[in-house]
């Protein structure tokens, strides 16, 4: 969607998965911070069935920032702590920018307006249950061909880190015991080189068929 703004007339060029379906969102101009309106409550777009967190609120002025053209971002969803400040610096010394999420409504809607390269939800953030997590009910939703491209990783008391049958069964990446936190860069590292060497040959295929 292209996007003029009001004030100092710099279009934008927003891709369509960035703009929030059926609600209206403001968007910061990166040029002049001038607030511009989005009204697409007219769109017509299937909604999400069974979900309990509703999106028609979320109006953070955040919600769409403009990050730099290839630039890895990663949404991290655990409490304010040292623990959270740990995983912050092995995330960005990988050369992630991270994005902190407060709750699970705030998650959800950061989910819907942004594609992260990188997940990393920590068991019981908001007080609930991986297992039954509307984070990961959301994820699980997400088409395969964006899907492949986000590397979740899990951490909680209950994992063995980097037990690949774990992680498969709890539909992510990677999963990550929480007293390995200060082995998190290599534990990583590894997780997405690993990731990375496994969709090589079906990301080089599509792309050279122009699927990707």
């Amino acid at each position: 969607m292209e996007i003029t703004c009001s004030q100092c007339n710099t279009k934008l060029v927003v891709p369509d998965e960035k703009i929030p379906k059926d609600q209206i969102a403001r968007i910061s101009c990166p040029k002049c911070k001038n607030r511009i309106t989005l009204d697409t409550r007219n769109a017509s777009q299937d909604k999400p069935s069974g979900e309990e967190y509703s999106y028609d609120d979320y109006s953070d002025d955040h919600a769409l920032e403009f990050f730099d053209e290839g630039a890895k971002i990663a949404l991290v969803m655990l409490k304010a702590n040292d623990e959270r400040q740990k995983i912050g610096n092995a995330l960005e010394a990988l050369g992630y920018r991270c994005v902190y999420a407060e709750d699970t409504r705030d998650a959800l809607g950061k989910l819907r307006f942004h594609f992260f390269n990188m997940i990393f939800l920590s068991d019981g953030f908001d007080n609930q249950d991986i297992g039954n997590s509307p984070i990961m009910n959301y994820l699980n939703r997400v088409p395969i061909s964006s899907r492949r491209k986000i590397f979740v990783a899990l951490m909680g008391e209950r994992f063995k880190t980097m037990d690949d049958m774990m992680a498969f069964a709890m539909s992510s990446n990677s999963v990550i015991n929480t007293k390995d936190v200060d082995r998190l860069n290599p534990i990583l590292k590894k997780g997405v080189s690993e990731n990375d060497k496994f969709y090589k040959v079906l990301t080089d295929t599509l792309v050279e068929v122009g699927k990707d």
